[in-house]
């Protein structure tokens, strides 16, 4: 061979390496970035675990009663949205949240879904006393009574739960900078129209004004969030329930055993649609 085919011989051979090396190099970046773009961590309550899903021998978690039919694993399910973790847990409250669960968080987190707010309310109570047998509605207003004091705000400011939830959705945002937030609020448990103007004086309708003041004061948290610049969205789901309630043909609420008032199976492929719907429009 001829110096100067030597020469253009190597040459083609560098160019093949260099090509190689950049492919190489090329494709990992890309599925990286396919990967990371539906990075998605739950985070919350009982309703993000998925209480109530599944019968009990079939939680993943048979503490935080984590459910594979919960709302995390149905968005999972979808194209272009990766459960990188499901950090809820039944029972916490927004400290916990933050205490406990933000680890689960990082810079490549795309996507965070959280339902919270419940349990600082203590409504595992306030359910105990509003469904006794026989009914009590004095002590059922009694104990609603005491979680309304941490929802009611004083002019010109924000209420306790206000302010915890301000808090942890900063801490949310701080803990993952480019993921959407999607915050949710809670079904009506029964099945019956919301009027709450004046109050209600029967137990159900008294639970389920108490459940509008309690989604109020999570949407009221999320604009304030929106409005600090946080890129965060509140899910609404009681049209999503309507005529599904306890009581209902066709309730998507429990009604007894460990997942009584918290969603059935058909329950939380109803939240996994209404937050799709919300990540479809945005």
């Amino acid at each position: 061979m001829t110096v100067g085919g030597r020469f253009l011989s190597r040459l083609v051979t560098i160019l093949a390496a260099l090509v190689g090396l950049v492919m190489v190099g090329a494709s990992p970046a890309v599925a990286e970035s396919n990967t990371v773009a539906g990075q998605y961590v739950a985070l919350g309550d009982s309703y993000a675990a998925g209480q109530g899903g599944v019968p009990v021998g079939e939680y993943l978690d048979p503490i935080c009663l984590v459910s594979p039919n919960g709302y995390p694993y149905l968005l999972d399910a979808e194209k272009g949205i990766h459960l990188q973790s499901n950090a809820a847990c039944t029972g916490a409250s927004t400290d916990e949240v933050a205490n406990e669960q933000l680890s689960s968080l990082n810079r490549s987190t795309r996507l965070v879904t959280l339902t919270v707010g419940a349990a600082d309310l203590n409504l595992s109570e306030v359910l105990a006393a509003c469904t006794a047998v026989p009914p009590t509605p004095t002590d059922c207003q009694a104990a609603i009574n005491r979680a309304l004091l941490l929802l009611v705000a004083p002019p010109g400011g924000e209420s306790v739960l206000g302010g915890r939830l301000t808090d942890l959705f900063e801490m949310v945002a701080a803990a993952a900078p480019k993921a959407k937030i999607v915050v949710t609020g809670y079904p009506y448990l029964f099945n019956q129209p919301v009027a709450c103007n004046p109050p209600p004086t029967d137990v159900i309708g008294q639970i389920n004004c108490a459940t509008a003041a309690l989604n109020s004061t999570i949407q009221q948290a999320v604009l304030a969030a929106q409005a600090s610049g946080i890129n965060i969205v509140y899910v609404d789901v009681t049209d999503d329930f309507a005529g599904h309630g306890i009581g209902s043909a066709d309730p998507y609420i429990n009604s007894t055993g460990i997942g009584a008032y918290h969603p059935n199976a058909a329950g939380y492929v109803a939240y996994a649609e209404a937050i799709s719907t919300e990540l479809q429009s945005a």
